[in-house]
């Protein structure tokens, strides 16, 4: 098995990121975005995808919180892509079905290269904590398209926005643990077309 750690850099006039991903790795992680709940959040995913994540931000949120999220969300795209390369050997679908408390997420993964988001979820408040909900759909938008991901995302039910993110990372989380998981009968990439 190869290591599958990818260190990615973004700097721009709105946001200067640093990320390192290991897929490999067991939930260890050094998170600080400025934004708490979505620390919380990258937490969660870490954690329960059992992926070591590094993530520094320091995004312009004398603005507010968009440019922060959004651009972690393409800078981890980035070095989840990175860490997967070639993803010969890789299971390639992954999907699960998360429940906390009230909510309930399902999530499906394919790293098919053709990126696409597919997002049905609907959240009764504007914010959690200093986390405007309607920026958790920028986030996985940009997940999916730098990471080259078909990523869908649906919340089955919930009442509580905070449980119905967090299911809604955690679902994620597991999906892409079992799409990057190694598969001992693909000896080369999942596809009929001999590449992804």
């Amino acid at each position: 098995m190869t290591n599958r750690t990818a260190k990615t850099n973004r700097k721009t006039k709105e946001t200067d990121i640093s990320v390192t991903f290991n897929a490999d790795g067991s939930g260890k992680t050094q998170i600080s975005t400025g934004i708490g709940f979505f620390d919380h959040m990258l937490e969660g995913f870490a954690k329960h995808g059992f992926f070591d994540l590094t993530c520094n931000v320091n995004g312009d949120l004398h603005v507010d919180g968009h440019h922060t999220v959004e651009d972690t969300g393409i800078v981890l795209g980035q070095a989840i892509a990175k860490a997967v390369g070639d993803k010969k050997g890789i299971c390639r679908y992954g999907y699960f079905i998360l429940p906390m408390d009230d909510a309930l997420a399902l999530c499906a993964v394919d790293f098919c290269g053709r990126p696409y988001l597919n997002f049905d979820c609907t959240f009764p408040t504007e914010r959690v904590g200093e986390l405007d909900t309607e920026l958790v759909r920028e986030f996985f938008y940009a997940v999916s398209y730098s990471a080259g991901i078909n990523l869908h995302i649906k919340l089955l039910d919930g009442v509580n926005s905070h449980h119905m993110i967090e299911a809604a990372f955690k679902a994620f989380a597991k999906a892409l643990d079992q799409a990057m998981s190694f598969e001992p009968r693909v000896t080369d990439v999942l596809s009929t077309k001999g590449t992804l």
